[in-house]
Protein backbone atom coordinates (compact mmCIF):
# COMPACT_ATOMS: atom_id res chain seq x y z
CA UNK A 1 0.00 0.00 0.00
CA UNK A 2 1.45 3.54 -0.74
CA UNK A 3 0.48 6.82 0.83
CA UNK A 4 -0.63 9.68 -1.20
CA UNK A 5 -1.52 13.62 -1.01
CA UNK A 6 -4.01 15.00 -3.43
CA UNK A 7 -4.35 18.60 -4.10
CA UNK A 8 -7.54 19.82 -5.71
CA UNK A 9 -6.94 23.30 -7.22
CA UNK A 10 -8.99 25.68 -6.49
CA UNK A 11 -12.31 24.53 -4.67
CA UNK A 12 -14.25 26.13 -1.37
CA UNK A 13 -12.80 29.64 -2.34
CA UNK A 14 -14.59 32.49 -1.96
CA UNK A 15 -17.63 30.42 -2.30
CA UNK A 16 -16.95 28.69 -5.38
CA UNK A 17 -16.58 25.42 -6.03
CA UNK A 18 -18.02 23.81 -3.21
CA UNK A 19 -17.13 20.28 -1.77
CA UNK A 20 -17.71 18.57 1.88
CA UNK A 21 -14.59 17.59 2.92
CA UNK A 22 -16.48 15.01 4.76
CA UNK A 23 -18.90 14.33 1.62
CA UNK A 24 -15.34 13.88 -0.14
CA UNK A 25 -13.25 11.99 2.21
CA UNK A 26 -16.68 9.32 1.85
CA UNK A 27 -16.04 9.72 -1.70
CA UNK A 28 -12.58 8.72 -1.13
CA UNK A 29 -13.01 5.65 0.86
CA UNK A 30 -15.88 4.44 -2.19
CA UNK A 31 -12.69 4.64 -4.25
CA UNK A 32 -10.87 1.76 -2.24
CA UNK A 33 -8.47 4.73 -0.58
CA UNK A 34 -7.88 3.87 3.22
CA UNK A 35 -6.81 6.05 6.34
CA UNK A 36 -8.00 8.98 4.71
CA UNK A 37 -7.45 12.78 6.26
CA UNK A 38 -8.51 16.05 4.37
CA UNK A 39 -6.36 18.94 6.04
CA UNK A 40 -8.24 22.53 5.90
CA UNK A 41 -11.03 23.48 3.32
CA UNK A 42 -9.16 23.37 0.47
CA UNK A 43 -8.84 19.88 -1.29
CA UNK A 44 -5.65 18.70 0.62
CA UNK A 45 -6.68 14.66 0.98
CA UNK A 46 -4.06 11.82 2.28
CA UNK A 47 -4.77 8.97 1.62
CA UNK A 48 -3.18 5.07 1.43
CA UNK A 49 -4.07 2.85 -1.62
CA UNK A 50 -2.36 0.03 -3.92
CA UNK A 51 -2.79 2.25 -6.99
CA UNK A 52 0.84 3.06 -7.83
CA UNK A 53 0.80 5.48 -10.53
CA UNK A 54 -0.19 9.50 -9.86
CA UNK A 55 -1.46 10.46 -13.33
CA UNK A 56 -3.46 7.26 -13.15
CA UNK A 57 -5.05 8.54 -9.53
CA UNK A 58 -5.28 12.20 -10.75
CA UNK A 59 -7.48 11.08 -13.64
CA UNK A 60 -9.46 8.62 -11.15
CA UNK A 61 -10.17 11.18 -8.60
CA UNK A 62 -10.91 13.93 -11.42
CA UNK A 63 -13.36 11.57 -12.44
CA UNK A 64 -14.70 11.02 -9.04
CA UNK A 65 -15.33 14.53 -8.79
CA UNK A 66 -16.81 15.57 -11.85
CA UNK A 67 -19.48 12.54 -11.40
CA UNK A 68 -20.30 13.40 -7.50
CA UNK A 69 -19.47 17.00 -7.33
CA UNK A 70 -20.31 18.34 -11.08
CA UNK A 71 -17.47 19.95 -11.15
CA UNK A 72 -14.09 20.05 -13.46
CA UNK A 73 -10.85 20.58 -10.83
CA UNK A 74 -7.61 20.16 -11.94
CA UNK A 75 -5.88 17.07 -9.63
CA UNK A 76 -2.35 16.92 -8.34
CA UNK A 77 -0.95 13.64 -6.67
CA UNK A 78 2.39 12.93 -5.25
CA UNK A 79 3.07 10.06 -3.00
CA UNK A 80 4.00 11.55 0.12
CA UNK A 81 7.43 9.65 0.24
CA UNK A 82 8.21 11.92 -3.24
CA UNK A 83 6.37 14.95 -1.67
CA UNK A 84 9.01 14.24 1.80
CA UNK A 85 11.79 13.62 -0.97
CA UNK A 86 10.95 17.99 -2.49
CA UNK A 87 10.80 18.94 0.76
CA UNK A 88 14.03 17.89 2.16
CA UNK A 89 15.46 19.79 -1.14
CA UNK A 90 13.46 23.17 -0.06
CA UNK A 91 16.27 26.46 0.07
CA UNK A 92 17.35 27.19 2.60
CA UNK A 93 15.46 30.82 2.25
CA UNK A 94 12.03 28.25 2.04
CA UNK A 95 9.98 27.59 4.89
CA UNK A 96 11.74 29.61 7.61
CA UNK A 97 10.29 31.48 10.65
CA UNK A 98 10.09 34.73 9.07
CA UNK A 99 7.02 36.12 9.33
CA UNK A 100 7.53 38.80 6.46
CA UNK A 101 7.68 36.08 3.86
CA UNK A 102 5.00 34.07 2.11
CA UNK A 103 6.23 30.54 1.56
CA UNK A 104 4.60 28.59 -0.95
CA UNK A 105 5.25 25.49 -3.22
CA UNK A 106 4.07 25.53 -6.95
CA UNK A 107 3.08 21.97 -8.36
CA UNK A 108 2.55 21.65 -11.84
CA UNK A 109 0.00 19.29 -12.96
CA UNK A 110 1.20 17.40 -15.56
CA UNK A 111 1.74 17.38 -19.34
CA UNK A 112 2.58 20.65 -17.87
CA UNK A 113 6.20 21.10 -16.94
CA UNK A 114 7.67 23.64 -14.37
CA UNK A 115 10.39 25.26 -16.73
CA UNK A 116 7.34 26.19 -19.12
CA UNK A 117 5.54 27.84 -16.56
CA UNK A 118 8.14 29.70 -15.16
CA UNK A 119 9.13 31.46 -18.70
CA UNK A 120 5.48 32.27 -18.75
CA UNK A 121 5.43 33.61 -15.48
CA UNK A 122 9.37 35.73 -16.00
CA UNK A 123 11.47 36.49 -13.99
CA UNK A 124 10.36 37.35 -10.21
CA UNK A 125 11.01 40.80 -8.94
CA UNK A 126 14.00 41.32 -7.65
CA UNK A 127 13.94 42.24 -3.27
CA UNK A 128 10.53 41.27 -3.67
CA UNK A 129 10.20 37.50 -4.35
CA UNK A 130 12.53 34.27 -5.01
CA UNK A 131 11.85 30.56 -6.93
CA UNK A 132 13.74 27.83 -7.44
CA UNK A 133 12.63 25.11 -9.94
CA UNK A 134 13.00 21.39 -7.99
CA UNK A 135 11.71 18.67 -10.17
CA UNK A 136 8.51 19.88 -11.52
CA UNK A 137 7.97 21.63 -8.78
CA UNK A 138 8.94 25.43 -8.17
CA UNK A 139 9.69 26.51 -5.05
CA UNK A 140 8.36 30.47 -4.68
CA UNK A 141 8.35 32.95 -1.63
CA UNK A 142 7.31 36.83 -1.25
CA UNK A 143 7.52 39.76 0.60
CA UNK A 144 3.80 39.33 2.58
CA UNK A 145 3.59 43.63 2.61
CA UNK A 146 4.61 43.78 -0.96
CA UNK A 147 2.93 41.39 -2.87
CA UNK A 148 0.80 42.95 -5.22
CA UNK A 149 3.83 44.80 -6.74
CA UNK A 150 5.52 41.01 -6.96
CA UNK A 151 5.61 39.32 -10.69
CA UNK A 152 4.92 36.11 -9.89
CA UNK A 153 1.72 36.97 -7.39
CA UNK A 154 0.43 38.83 -10.34
CA UNK A 155 0.64 36.30 -13.18
CA UNK A 156 0.29 33.11 -11.00
CA UNK A 157 -3.61 33.43 -11.86
CA UNK A 158 -3.70 35.16 -14.69
CA UNK A 159 -0.69 33.97 -17.27
CA UNK A 160 -3.12 31.68 -18.90
CA UNK A 161 -1.57 29.09 -16.38
CA UNK A 162 -4.39 28.71 -13.58
CA UNK A 163 -5.06 25.39 -14.93
CA UNK A 164 -1.82 23.99 -15.06
CA UNK A 165 -0.94 24.76 -11.25
CA UNK A 166 -1.68 24.11 -7.87
CA UNK A 167 -0.19 26.14 -5.24
CA UNK A 168 0.21 25.02 -0.87
CA UNK A 169 2.21 27.28 1.95
CA UNK A 170 5.30 25.45 3.54
CA UNK A 171 3.01 25.18 6.57
CA UNK A 172 0.40 23.13 5.10
CA UNK A 173 2.68 20.62 2.96
CA UNK A 174 4.85 20.14 6.55
CA UNK A 175 1.70 19.35 8.33
CA UNK A 176 0.12 17.02 5.11
CA UNK A 177 3.94 15.41 4.74
CA UNK A 178 3.77 14.45 8.45
CA UNK A 179 0.13 12.71 8.67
Amino acid sequence: MNRYIALLRGINISGKNKISMAELKSNFLELGCTDVFTYLNSGNIVFTTDESVETALADTIKAMIQERFELDIPVFVISQEELKDLLSQAPAWWGTNDKEIYDNLIFVIPPANAETIAEKIGEPTKELERILICKNAVFWSFDRKKYAKANWWKKTASAGIGEMLTIRTAGTLKKIAAM
